[in-house]
């Protein structure tokens, strides 16, 4: 039995290390990608300037991306602290923490920005379904799918609860639904659209059905306590 779990740690440590390989791969390929609109921001963001930086696109993108180097030291620190303790799946359980907040609140914030008619023109809402979804462009769908796919990915792998894609959908379309309302109500000259509840909660099922194989099923999903050490025989 011991012989077996050493022949698979190799394989196992081998399929992280390229996993990890790919996400490198993958933000560097979009950060040369969007390099250009990127440095447009840049020196703003380094000023600390408001205006130019955190109210645009480019600048809240370059700011996830600065900070990533930040996420990962806080996935090493609480993985590190839980493994001391004897928590099970520790990096599992801190990078998908990291990984929700650090994936979903720039999207948020770019959602929430205001419209240069904020706070003048009416409110809108729009509540016949696919109405706007044939007028939207690519681009924006894109970023609507996009928006809560980090929390659809991590989230069943943290919480053993939401392990189903169809709680997913749900819990992407109430977040949706709590966004939307918000743009309504602070008058960011956004339309509240239904279709954009479906689109959001679309790219959160998808991305949970991305993760599936790392999703925690509730037989075997561990709690974030430390093992208990067996009981001496006899």
């Amino acid at each position: 039995m011991n012989h077996d779990a050493s022949l698979s740690a190799p394989p196992r440590r081998a399929r992280r290390i390229v996993l990890l390989g790919l996400a490198i791969l993958g933000i560097a390929s979009a950060a040369f990608v969007v390099r250009r609109p990127l440095m447009m921001s840049a020196p703003m963001c380094m000023a600390g300037r408001w205006h130019g930086c955190f109210d645009t696109f480019n600048g809240v993108v370059l700011m996830t991306l600065v900070a990533l180097p930040l996420a990962a030291l806080v996935v090493w620190a609480l993985a590190r602290r839980r493994r001391a303790a004897g928590v099970t799946s520790a990096w599992r359980m801190s990078l998908a923490e990291v990984g929700m907040v650090h994936g979903t609140v720039p999207f948020i914030w770019m959602t929430m920005m205001p419209g240069p008619g904020a706070g003048i023109v009416p409110a809108r809402v729009s509540l016949v379904p696919l109405r706007d979804l044939v007028t939207m462009g690519t681009g924006q769908i894109v970023g609507n799918l996009l928006i809560f796919a980090a929390l659809g990915f991590f989230a069943p792998m943290r919480f053993a609860a939401l392990a189903s894609v169809p709680r997913i959908l749900a819990l992407g379309a109430g977040c949706s639904v709590l966004v939307e309302t918000a743009q309504y109500v602070l008058r960011l000259d956004r339309v509240s659209s239904v279709d954009d509840v479906l689109v959001n909660a679309t790219g959160a099922a998808l991305a949970a059905m991305a993760s599936r194989r790392w999703w925690r099923t509730t037989a075997e999903a561990p709690s974030d306590q430390p093992r208990r050490a067996p009981a001496p025989a006899g």
